[in-house]
């Protein structure tokens, strides 16, 4: 298409549109809690119905619950990860961060996170304190992610307003999954295959 094409065509685009001058959108968003503490509950439903398995655990039984979903196999961890998370768990730290090849070859990957929000059933990663790069989420095909329930937000607005906007942010939910024209569901195309979610009481 010529220059003097394109520019008929734009201008019978904005001849057709209407007029209007600059729309105000509010922006009056429910930031605050909504009843006092997140709904933890809420939370767990809505992860759950993204087919990622959700656990109920003490402080006390993290190491125990990774051991067993990491069984006999190897999993990367963030350089940061608390060693106690881990205990008795063979992992392979991501310092100096591991070749594509070498995450593709463990059998999971154990991370925190920054916060989830109950609404969506999201978790959101940013780089911080025991998350580790993004490609440590992305390429192992079994995503072990443990969130405290003072981690959890109810909203998608209060969720934003937790989490700093210049960090590189992940947002997760479910595993990863697509379907083609005749909405055939696979799983593990674009990230993890299986997502575990151990949810643990942040207040002990």
């Amino acid at each position: 298409m010529s220059d003097d094409a394109r520019a008929v065509v734009l201008r019978r685009i904005r001849t057709a549109m209407p007029t209007t001058g600059p729309v105000a959108v509010p922006r009056n968003y429910e930031h605050g809690a909504l009843t006092g503490p997140a709904d933890v509950a809420w939370f767990a439903e809505t992860v759950a119905e993204y087919r990622a398995r959700v656990r109920y655990i003490a402080p006390a039984d993290i190491a125990t619950m990774v051991a067993e979903l990491v069984g006999a196999g190897t999993a990367v961890i963030p350089a940061d990860l608390p060693p106690d998370w881990v205990r008795g768990v063979c992992t392979v730290a991501d310092d100096p961060p591991l070749s594509i090849n070498e995450l593709d070859r463990a059998d999971a990957v154990v991370t925190g996170c920054a916060l989830g929000i109950a609404a969506t059933g999201t978790i959101v990663l940013d780089a911080g304190a025991a998350q580790g790069r993004r490609a440590l989420t992305l390429v192992p095909d079994h995503h072990i992610c443990i969130i405290g329930t003072h981690q959890i937000a109810e909203t998608v607005p209060q969720g934003f307003a937790a989490l700093d906007p210049v960090r590189p942010l992940t947002f997760i939910s479910g595993p990863s999954a697509t379907s083609d024209i005749e909405l055939e569901r696979v799983e593990g195309v674009h990230g993890p295959r299986t997502l575990d979610v151990l949810i643990v009481d942040g207040r002990r």
